[in-house]
């Protein structure tokens, strides 16, 4: 799969060394810092879009999705940002998202991929663009079985191979 637009090619760092103070001093003239090496994550997390939304309707499932995932695997939240002027904000996700797409029987599959493998799973339906609350969206989730969902996106996170073959058949959303 395709990196994502946060990581660059392989091999080349992302973000460099913070100097120290005895880097900086007038008395010592600072070494060229060495590129930090790429992180490259255990886990994958990837969202999949049923090819059929709308436009608002991808990144608002989108949202709802990644919502999902960071509320049941905390380690997956990172720190608190903080800006220059050390104005805070709030954290983010730690690793990247892959988004990607697929027809309906693509995102069948990959449900029933994911659950066979017990993998943190996150489901948006059809029916919950017609809710309005959480509670209206649960119940409208609790009222189809497994089998009859129908599911427009689904968010997933696991080892890396595993999602890869929960996704087999998605392609990168564009």
């Amino acid at each position: 799969m395709q990196g994502t637009y946060k990581t660059g090619p392989p091999g080349i760092a992302q973000s460099r060394p913070v100097n120290t103070p005895e880097q900086t001093s007038p008395a010592a003239p600072a070494a060229p810092a060495a590129p930090a090496a790429p992180v490259r994550f255990d886990t994958k997390i990837a969202v999949l879009l049923r090819e059929d939304l709308e436009p608002w309707q991808r990144l608002n499932v989108t949202a709802f999705l990644v919502s999902g995932l960071g509320t049941a695997a905390p380690e997956l939240i990172g720190e608190p940002y903080r800006d220059a002027d050390d104005t805070a904000y709030l954290p983010m996700l730690r690793q990247p998202v892959l988004v990607l797409e697929g027809g309906k029987e693509t995102v069948g599959l990959a449900h029933r991929r994911a659950l066979s493998r017990s993998l943190p799973l996150a489901v948006f339906t059809s029916d919950l663009f017609t809710t309005g609350n959480d509670r209206d969206n649960r119940a409208a989730v609790r009222a189809v079985p497994t089998a009859d969902l129908d599911l427009v996106g689904l968010a997933v996170h696991g080892p890396r191979n595993a999602v890869d073959k929960v996704l087999k058949g998605a392609r990168m959303h564009p």
